[in-house]
C-alpha cells in the first residue's frame, strides 16, 4: 500500500441525531458506514483514511426537545407525526441565511464544517485530496458552504489552500434534496457549484467529481440532472453523475425508511468504496 492519504469529512442531515454535542473525534451517525467501508475496503487501506464527523444536530435539537416536552400529550395520536416534522422539517426551515444578527443558525451550522475541515488537515497534510459525504440536507448545506468559500465570506475564514476547499476531490450526496430549496428562482437562475479543487492538476482529477446516489422509494431524496440548464450541463459535461440504489431489507427497501439506510447498505458503500480507491490514485496535491 503506498503512503499516499485521503480525508474524508462526513455530515449528517435533517432528524434527530442527538442533542449533545459529540467529541471532536466521535464516530456515531456514521459508524455503519464506516465499518463497512473499512471491512469492504481492508483495514490497509483505511491506515491511510483520515474519517471525521461534522455533526450539527444538537444546534437546534435541544430548543425542539423543550417545544416537544411543551406539547405532552396535546399532540394526541398524532404525535409521533409531529415528532417527525419538528426534527426534520424543523432542521430544513431553520438553516438558511438570513439578514437578521439575532439568527445564526446557518453560520454556526458553518463553523462545525469548518472545524471538521480543520481537524482533518492536522491528521493529514496541506496537500491531501478531500472526500466530502453528505446525506439529505447535509447536501444543501455543503453545496452552500463550498460556493461561500470560493466567494470567500468573512463569517468562515479558510487560512489554508486545504480549508479552502482547494484539494477536494470529490463530492458524494446521498438522499439529497438540493432540489427542494431551488424553486423560488427561475431554473436558469438555478446553477451548481463550481468543482473546489482546483489544486488538483487536470490530469489528476476525478470525472465525475460529483456523485448523486438516491433510492427511488426515498421520498426525501432526488436526481440534480433535471433541476436547471445549469445542473444538465453540468451532468452532459461528465462532472456530475446521478445514479439509483436501493436501500435496506425487506422491511426497508420499499418504502419511505430507506431515507435513512444509506449508511449500511451494501448498493451504497460499494460505489462509495470505489470513490474512494479513485480518490487514493491522485496522491499529493501539489
Amino acid at each position: 500500500m503506498s503512503s499516499n492519504k485521503i480525508a474524508v469529512a462526513v455530515i449528517h442531515g435533517m432528524g434527530s441525531q442527538g442533542k449533545d454535542r459529540q467529541g471532536t473525534n466521535d464516530i456515531s451517525f456514521s459508524a455503519g458506514l464506516y465499518t463497512r467501508l473499512k471491512e469492504y475496503l481492508g483495514d490497509d487501506f483505511f491506515d491511510h483514511v483520515a474519517w471525521r464527523e461534522v455533526f450539527w444536530a444538537d444546534i437546534l435539537q435541544t430548543r425542539q426537545e423543550e417545544y416537544i416536552k411543551y406539547l405532552g400529550d396535546k399532540g394526541g395520536r398524532w404525535m409521533d407525526a409531529r415528532r417527525f416534522v419538528m426534527h426534520n422539517l424543523g432542521d430544513a426551515a431553520s438553516y438558511r441565511k438570513t439578514e437578521d444578527s439575532r439568527d445564526q443558525t446557518y453560520f454556526r451550522i458553518h463553523e462545525r464544517v469548518h472545524q471538521t475541515i480543520q481537524r482533518l488537515e492536522q491528521l493529514t497534510d496541506g496537500n491531501t485530496p478531500l472526500i466530502v459525504l453528505a446525506h439529505s440536507l447535509g447536501g444543501h448545506i455543503m453545496s452552500n458552504y463550498i460556493y461561500d468559500m470560493m466567494k470567500g465570506t468573512p463569517q468562515i475564514d479558510g487560512s489554508s489552500d486545504f480549508q479552502k476547499l482547494k484539494t477536494m476531490a470529490t463530492f458524494v450526496t446521498f438522499g439529497c434534496n438540493i432540489p427542494v430549496f431551488s424553486f423560488s428562482y427561475k431554473p436558469e437562475n438555478v446553477h451548481p457549484i463550481r468543482y473546489p479543487g482546483t489544486n488538483i492538476a487536470a490530469d489528476r482529477r476525478m470525472s465525475p467529481w460529483w456523485y448523486n446516489y438516491n433510492d427511488k422509494d426515498d421520498a426525501l431524496g432526488m436526481p440534480l440532472a433535471g433541476l436547471s440548464p445549469a445542473y444538465g450541463a453540468l451532468a452532459d459535461s461528465g462532472g456530475l453523475r446521478d445514479g439509483w440504489v436501493s436501500n435496506g431489507g425487506f422491511f426497508q427497501f420499499w418504502n419511505p425508511a430507506s431515507h435513512s439506510q444509506y449508511w449500511t447498505s451494501r448498493n451504497f458503500y460499494r460505489p462509495v468504496g470505489s470513490v474512494l480507491k479513485k480518490a487514493m490514485k491522485i496522491g499529493p496535491v501539489a
